[in-house]
């Protein structure tokens, strides 16, 4: 049943290889859809056998493979994987409805995209160390060349910068996994919980602190983070849509579960010391934020702020806080689709991102005011406005968080104030004010870009409305996930006056 989540698109991959050589744009975009459709409905039967009463992973396939190196074809699923499986089948559909009608080299740029849609898939599923990492790897390979082959006009620099910084991340996790089943004396990768907690406790810290580096160029998390704005920059808006509305996930997604749930004695030791590294990333992806003029690297720094947030609830790893985190990737993955979607279609049409130069664009006649309009949702989303998803993600996180690191929560808090402040002046800059003389011709926005951006836009508000509809598939496996886990609480604030 899993194992159709990765065949299909690449089955889907296969067939756009041998199709026609005169098939149009038009035509290899149908049949990419078409097999995304047939994933995502292939999902909603996976959702349905899922039972979200039952903690832990569950529809297990497994096969033997290289039985000599620990390697076994082992796919599941919980809680933790349903929503990011989910959320990549939804916005690779997205990424693909919403790419350009003009391409050059379609068939290889439609292959790569399913691909990339199947080596993430795997990542989220994988039931074996060693079978997560080839997964982990083969993502980077369509993305880099999608960067490449179809960025901007440094492309090169930033596919080539994305190359770089993913393969050291890729090193230190297979450095962390050999050494935590060679000290173990284990005879296979197969994942087990109890895999680390009979090493002595340093060891654990050393293999604990590997993963987690290479985790944290994956957020990505500062200092590591410098990769992201070049690649956002570079790569075109579907391509952007994917890298941070999923690919960004599979760092977050690794901390829970071969952080939190492997190393539970050792995550007690290093939880104040990922709090503090939440609060660097979130304060200095905000002020950096607000210092850009580029609308797309202004969106792209926010990304970075925002998934320090996650990291924040990974570290206080309370039942309520890690429900936060899977809810605060759901939230972001959706909310930074819609942001790159409408910064693509004003690029488009204006040919510009500078802040400096559009203004008016919310004109009722003459500018952009559907686009407008549900750019307003979009910021109001990630500024945690109620009502939206992004409200209630945030809430929970610094809910859960602030019993146990209080202080660090607070100025997490400070970065939900600044991301007001960033994308407020994004949307006053551009969107109110004249309409320059040189905008006021404005070519049309057609139903093809609007369509992606208004089923976003409706399910960041549903999902706000309505949580429950996301929350009750992962009640009871982060109950699981946080069981050997018990992070003291911080001192409390009020001592220190």
């Amino acid at each position: 049943m899993l194992s159709l989540l990765l065949v299909l698109p690449v089955l889907g991959a296969i067939a756009l290889g041998i199709s026609p050589v005169t098939l149009t744009v038009r035509n290899f975009r149908l049949i990419a859809l078409i097999v995304v459709g047939l994933t995502l409905a292939w999902t909603v039967v996976v959702v349905q056998q899922f039972d979200p009463s039952q903690p832990g992973l569950q529809l297990t396939e497994s096969l033997p493979w290289l039985d000599n190196l620990g390697l076994s074809y082992r796919l599941s699923l919980d809680g933790l994987s349903l929503p990011l499986i989910v959320l990549n089948g939804f916005l690779t559909g997205v990424a693909i409805f919403a790419s350009p009608s003009q391409l050059i080299r379609p068939r290889f740029y439609f292959i790569l995209v399913l691909l990339l849609n199947a080596g993430v898939s795997g990542a989220f599923l994988a039931d074996n160390l060693l079978l997560f990492f080839l997964f982990y790897e083969i993502e980077l390979i369509p993305l880099y060349l999608l960067i490449a082959i179809w960025g901007g006009a440094r492309r090169n620099y930033a596919a080539t910068k994305f190359l770089i910084y993913t393969a050291l991340s890729g090193v230190l996790l297979l450095a962390g996994f050999l050494g935590l089943v060679w000290l173990n004396g284990a005879a296979s990768f197969d994942y087990n919980p109890l895999l680390a907690q009979a090493l002595p406790l340093t060891a654990q810290v050393i293999l604990l602190s590997l993963i987690l580096v290479g985790f944290g160029i994956k957020i990505p998390l500062v200092p590591f983070h410098t990769w992201l704005p070049d690649a956002h920059v570079e790569a075109s808006t579907p391509i952007s849509v994917l890298l941070a509305g999923v690919l960004l996930k599979l760092g977050t997604y690794g901390l829970i579960r071969f952080g939190v749930q492997l190393f539970p004695q050792a995550w007690q030791i290093l939880a104040p010391v990922l709090a503090t590294w939440a609060v660097v990333s979130v304060l200095y992806g905000s002020f950096m934020a607000i210092a850009q003029t580029d609308m797309k690297k202004m969106v792209a720094y926010s990304s970075i702020g925002h998934m320090g947030f996650i990291l924040l609830a990974c570290a206080a790893a309370t039942p309520l806080a890690l429900l936060a985190a899977i809810l605060q990737m759901v939230s972001h993955g959706l909310i930074s689709a819609l942001l790159f979607l409408l910064v693509g279609v004003i690029y488009e049409k204006t040919g510009s991102r500078d802040l400096t130069k559009l203004r008016g664009l919310l004109n009722p006649e003459r500018g952009l005011p559907l686009i407008g309009s549900l750019m307003v949702v979009g910021v109001m989303a990630s500024g945690g406005i109620p009502g939206l998803v992004g409200f209630v993600a945030e809430f929970l996180i610094f809910r859960s968080s602030f019993p146990i690191f209080p202080l660090q929560t607070l100025f997490c808090m400070v970065g939900t104030g600044l991301t007001a402040v960033y994308f407020l002046l994004l949307v006053n800059r551009s969107f109110f004010g004249r309409l320059p003389p040189e905008l006021a011709q404005l070519p049309a926005v057609d139903w093809g870009d609007r369509i992606p951006a208004m089923i976003l836009a409706t399910l960041i508000l549903i999902l706000g409305l309505q949580p429950n509809l996301l929350i009750r598939w992962s009640q009871q496996t982060v109950t699981l996930l946080s069981a050997a886990t018990h992070v003291a609480p911080a001192i409390p604030v009020a001592l220190f006056w």
